[in-house]
């Protein structure tokens, strides 16, 4: 699969022009903002919240450092990442998943910045840890988003991308009959969009597999890339850092 034409020519089984899938997904978070996170707890059981702490755990934050959650709306992963010792930036496109996220965790060590994966308005060099959590499989182009992450990145910086992704061959049809039918149900009787639900389960239906993944971020220049499955692979942690010595 190329990590580009997957992600600039669709939303959910329709083809449409990057602008337009900017613009749709752009105005689906718009939508769920106010119950995207309790979606996310019906449809994961609460289980999302126990990956986003291994992922912090991950990041393992230090005094000093400059930390961005890419596409991190409602705050969810920065708020376990974030102390007044540190600064942590939150960026994503959407204002209203990022208003939702500062009236539930009003915290002044987290800042906020509405901006696109593809153009990341912070100086190259200038962080220590991006992470991405569920997000990067909403961008248009993969590519250019995986060099400005390798951009902003300091020599040594760190990216940690939580995804879903393939699960094991065991559980696997279980988690197609879930997430084809119950999944889409929840998005219409909950949020009241079954259609940003169908394009939830398409989108990771199209994204690349574990060992796919890893090629793309190796490619894309990351050193020291791997992974760790978590729920017989239902999600999937990957890591790279930028290479060079960190400072």
């Amino acid at each position: 699969m190329n990590n580009n034409s997957y992600t600039s020519s669709t939303f959910g089984d329709r083809q449409v022009t990057p602008k337009e899938r900017e613009q749709l997904i752009r105005a689906l978070f718009g939508r769920v903002a106010s119950r995207y996170d309790l979606m996310n707890d019906l449809m994961s059981f609460g289980i999302h919240r126990l990956w986003k702490r291994t992922l912090r755990w991950a990041v393992n934050p230090k005094p000093g450092q400059r930390i961005v959650d890419l596409a991190g709306g409602t705050g969810d992963v920065a708020r376990h990442v974030a102390d007044a010792d540190r600064d942590v930036l939150v960026c994503d496109p959407s204002w209203e998943m990022m208003d939702v996220g500062r009236q539930r965790r009003a915290q002044p060590s987290i800042n906020w910045i509405a901006a696109t994966g593809e153009s990341i308005p912070l100086a190259s060099n200038s962080v220590d840890t991006l992470t991405i959590a569920f997000g990067i499989r909403n961008v248009t182009h993969m590519d250019t988003t995986l060099g400005e992450i390798f951009r902003i990145l300091k020599p040594g910086g760190r990216f940690l991308c939580l995804e879903f992704s393939r699960p094991a061959m065991p559980v696997r049809p279980f988690y197609e009959f879930y997430s084809r039918t119950v999944i889409p149900r929840l998005g219409s009787l909950v949020a009241n969009d079954p259609e940003a639900y169908n394009y939830l389960i398409e989108s990771i239906r199209r994204f690349p597999d574990q060992q796919e993944m890893k090629s793309i971020l190796e490619k894309a220049g990351f050193d020291d890339v791997h992974f760790k499955n978590f729920s017989f692979g239902i999600a999937c942690l990957h890591l790279g850092t930028r290479p060079g010595e960190a400072p």
